[in-house]
């Protein structure tokens, strides 16, 4: 069995703090842990580990195309629906156009010419908050979550993340950072500066 991989970006520990600080004080849902809030890419669920060097520089060079750009998380949803909920998360505001959908096909491209097979759903951005056991009603924890909006801040950079299952606290997924590749061109230039 190969590795299970995602590319994501990930939450800075102010943003985190703001979040975390909203949920702090509403029990009734077990929370995810903060320190594994992220925004999904890509997934994929078994890649080889000869892959990995290949899948990493694909990346790279998808995150040179696209330069730093600004984020806000606001607005909630549910899947599979509002009425018969298993996960409850916080979305991004989502201008026309967003930099981040555009991020996301390049990343899933990335995966697939290195032949990792990522997932085909479609892309939503999404960050995961709480998984509930069963199903139900999600209609009132949406008017709750619907009222964060946090602090804009400045992706510069995605990660690629090992999970490994059951390995976390609870029983939950343990996360591992392999990657860390910044957007945009500018150490490239900067490189390019100094060599003159």
């Amino acid at each position: 069995m190969g590795h299970r991989m995602f590319v994501a970006v990930l939450l800075p520990e102010e943003i985190r703090e703001e979040l975390a600080r909203f949920l702090e004080p509403r029990p009734g849902l077990a929370w995810s842990d903060p320190a594994q809030w992220h925004l999904t890419l890509a997934f994929c669920a078994d890649v080889d580990d000869w892959r990995l060097d290949d899948l990493t520089d694909r990346l790279t060079a998808v995150a040179r195309k696209h330069e730093p750009f600004r984020l806000t998380l606001t607005g909630a949803g549910a899947f599979p629906s509002v009425e018969r909920a298993k996960v409850l998360w916080a979305g991004v505001e989502q201008p026309e156009e967003h930099p981040l959908h555009s991020l996301a096909a390049g990343a899933r491209s990335a995966a697939n010419s290195s032949g990792c097979c990522p997932d085909g759903a479609r892309f939503r951005p999404h960050l995961t908050l709480a998984r509930l056991r069963g199903s139900g009603d999600a209609t009132h924890w949406l008017h709750v979550l619907d009222t964060f909006t946090s602090s804009d801040w400045q992706v510069r950079e995605i990660a690629l993340v090992e999970s490994f299952l059951g390995q976390g606290r609870r029983g939950r997924a343990r996360h591992e950072v392999m990657a860390r590749i910044p957007l945009g061109s500018g150490d490239e230039r900067w490189w390019a500066r100094s060599g003159d």
